[in-house]
């Protein structure tokens, strides 16, 4: 999930190397969260929210198939 994460941030940004993605293991659920740089926060959040939604879309439905819930967090 991690590396599934790393990927589609890195393919969205100007800097990929500012990437990093930590992993917070929950109960029942793990939290993803996801730094980028101040100036590519908008490139991963889209317009109204909508890469950030797919972003979680594709993350939930990964999850579903591997029996977890996850969540991704964009931090700044």
């Amino acid at each position: 999930m991690k590396a599934l994460i790393e990927t589609m941030a890195r393919s969205l940004v100007d800097s990929p190397d500012d990437v990093k993605v930590a992993e917070v293991e929950g109960e029942k659920t793990t939290v993803y969260e996801l730094r980028v740089a101040k100036g590519d926060l908008g490139k991963v959040i889209g317009k109204q929210g909508k890469t950030a939604r797919s972003m979680r879309t594709i993350l939930g439905a990964a999850g579903t198939k591997a029996g977890k819930r996850c969540v991704l967090e964009i931090l700044e």
